[in-house]
């Protein structure tokens, strides 16, 4: 399974995103990490070449209810249907909305490596898991 993560936007927090880069990694993903404040243009040109199978973005801008819908528009306006799965600082009440959005699942703060590692399977159809919701 072939991982894009990146951060969009502005961010510039970026340990937490290491730590799920390693989690995948362990789990025999193959991550390919973009890096601090880059655009969904970048992104969806990553996800071509890379041939990846989903997307994960962490925010911690509160940018997650523009960002999040704007990089699933931006894969579906180039053709590409992969999941996007969000890590990081999203309240509650606003996981509704970006599921709505077409996000595929919200990851937060205190989730385990074994939950992040079954988010990524679930959203790719690799684990007969629960809806996130």
């Amino acid at each position: 399974m072939r991982v894009v993560l990146a951060k969009l936007g502005l961010d510039g927090h970026d340990r937490g995103i290491r730590v799920v880069a390693r989690m995948l990694r362990d789990a025999g993903m193959e991550v390919i990490y973009l890096g601090l404040r880059q655009t969904t243009d970048s992104i969806v040109a990553a996800v071509e070449q890379e041939d990846a199978d989903v997307v994960g973005l962490s925010m911690h801008n509160a940018g997650h209810l523009t960002l999040g819908p704007a990089m699933v528009a931006a894969l579906e306006s180039a053709g590409i249907d992969i999941p996007v799965v969000i890590g990081g600082i999203v309240p509650d009440d606003d996981r509704a909305l970006l599921f709505d959005a077409g996000i595929a699942d919200v990851l937060g703060p205190g989730t385990s490596s074994v939950e992040v590692v079954e988010a990524i399977r679930r959203a790719t159809g690799g684990a007969p898991d629960a809806d996130p919701r």
